[in-house]
């Protein structure tokens, strides 16, 4: 998730007018691209599920692309598209959602394409959360959830004994947690608390979370010209206290995307709210981390609701052969199965995208022996989703972001306070999403 501007959005948005393309004629074996953003140790999960699929059956040949970043994977779908040579399936980061849903004419509802591949596809299958985000305003699932986080708070139990905390016990409240964070700084150690993806955790599903809206029209769901609503008195607080943190080094900002992961790995600062999927940093580093909830304001109504995905979900480009989706089709459902459902989640720390998968993992006493990686997915599914908690939809996102990540920073470096941040923050993003939005009027 890098930073992307505005001309994204507009270039999207040329896809809607170029809805027929055409298609290679189909060989002996019709080949399925698949572009996606998966580097390192996740390339090689895409691949070998890739193989495992082609295995099972001789009429389809998945062929997964590496693409670069999510952004850069979306700029490439977007052009390919434009060009009328757009692959089958392609890998959206989160902040994407907007930008498919809105090139409506451009994207196949995964729900089409299963039904018309003659595959069994019950969305009531699925996790209650995932299945909301990716959906329209009427409950068509739009995308398959492939590889789907919820935040959480990962903490470092020495630096917790250290500072006479129980390293069983996390902060459950931000109040609780930025008292942590104040005592480990003062029993000696450098750094209380850190966060990857500020706009992301402490936007986003900071309100999803404590049940307070991102933005009107159910956060952009129901409208391409939601107005946001993350300027309110809770929102304001958290963040003038995180700047009052920064001040002492109490928290310590480490960057826009996931770079703050350095501070914890390196035991520098001792919480951080971060994605469920970073789990292989932790485990790969050898550390002795606990997993906690993402902390909430008590006196929010109907804290803690729902945390919203994060990752990313596989779009299916329109104007392809019949034939082609039918093994598209095939392919969703081979990823649907519970065995390969329930061993992506055990190994990546992303979320199970079905009910059966989840169910097997705990079956497998996959939760007991590893405390803590239930929690993401309680968090998701725990309650049924609000009109606050279904997710955030923009035309532009990506930009969006942008515009918060440079008020946040200037609140962090002292040039503005919190509410200036804020309403700032509001006020421009509220004028690029009407600009954006444009493009589909």
């Amino acid at each position: 998730m890098h930073r992307i501007h505005a001309t994204l959005a507009a270039s999207a948005f040329a896809l809607v007018a170029m809805a027929g393309t055409t298609a290679v004629p189909a060989q002996a074996q019709t080949e399925i691209q698949w572009w996606h953003a998966m580097a390192g140790a996740n390339n090689e999960t895409v691949e070998n599920l890739a193989k495992e699929f082609n295995a099972t059956q001789s009429d389809y040949k998945v062929v997964p692309v590496y693409k670069g970043t999510y952004p850069e994977t979306l700029n490439a779908g977007i052009a390919a598209f434009r060009a009328r040579q757009p692959p089958h399936i392609i890998q959206v980061f989160d902040v994407g959602t907007g930008v498919m849903m809105g090139a409506k004419s451009a994207i196949k509802p995964i729900a089409d394409v299963m039904k018309e591949g003659g595959q069994t596809f019950n969305k009531s299958d699925y996790l209650s959360g995932i299945v909301s985000y990716y959906s329209a305003a009427d409950g068509t699932m739009l995308s398959f959830p492939f590889n789907s986080s919820s935040p959480v708070l990962y903490y470092n139990k020495a630096s917790f004994r250290k500072a006479g905390l129980d390293p069983e016990t996390p902060p459950k409240t931000w109040p609780e947690a930025f008292e942590f964070a104040k005592k480990i700084k003062a029993s000696g150690q450098s750094c209380g608390m850190t966060s990857t993806w500020l706009t992301w955790i402490h936007l986003e599903n900071f309100s999803a979370w404590n049940n307070l809206p991102y933005a009107t029209d159910q956060n952009g769901l129901n409208s391409l010209t939601p107005e946001l609503k993350i300027n309110g008195p809770l929102n304001i607080r958290h963040f003038q206290t995180l700047a009052e943190l920064q001040k002492d080094g109490t928290f310590q900002y480490g960057g826009r995307t996931s770079e703050a992961k350095a501070k914890f790995l390196n035991s520098e600062c001792a919480m951080m709210p971060e994605s469920s999927g970073g789990i292989g940093d932790m485990v790969k580093a050898g550390m002795d981390f606990g997993i906690g909830s993402l902390p909430y304001y008590p006196e929010a109504a109907g804290a803690p609701q729902n945390t919203i995905p994060g990752g990313a979900s596989l779009w299916v480009f329109a104007g392809k052969p019949a034939a082609d989706y039918k093994g598209v089709a095939q392919f969703f459902t081979f990823l649907s199965k519970t065995d390969v459902q329930a061993r992506l989640h055990q190994v990546s720390g992303y979320l199970p995208a079905t009910m059966a998968a989840y169910e097997q993992s705990k079956k497998d006493g996959f939760y007991e022996k590893n405390p803590g990686r239930e929690i993401p997915i309680k968090q998701m599914m725990g309650k049924e989703p609000t009109e606050n908690s279904k997710g955030v939809r923009t035309v532009n996102l990506p930009q969006v972001r942008d515009i918060q990540n440079e008020e946040i920073e200037a609140l962090l470096n002292g040039k503005q306070d919190a509410k200036t941040a804020l309403d700032n923050a509001v006020r421009r993003s509220n004028a690029a999403i009407k600009e954006a939005a444009k493009a589909y009027q």
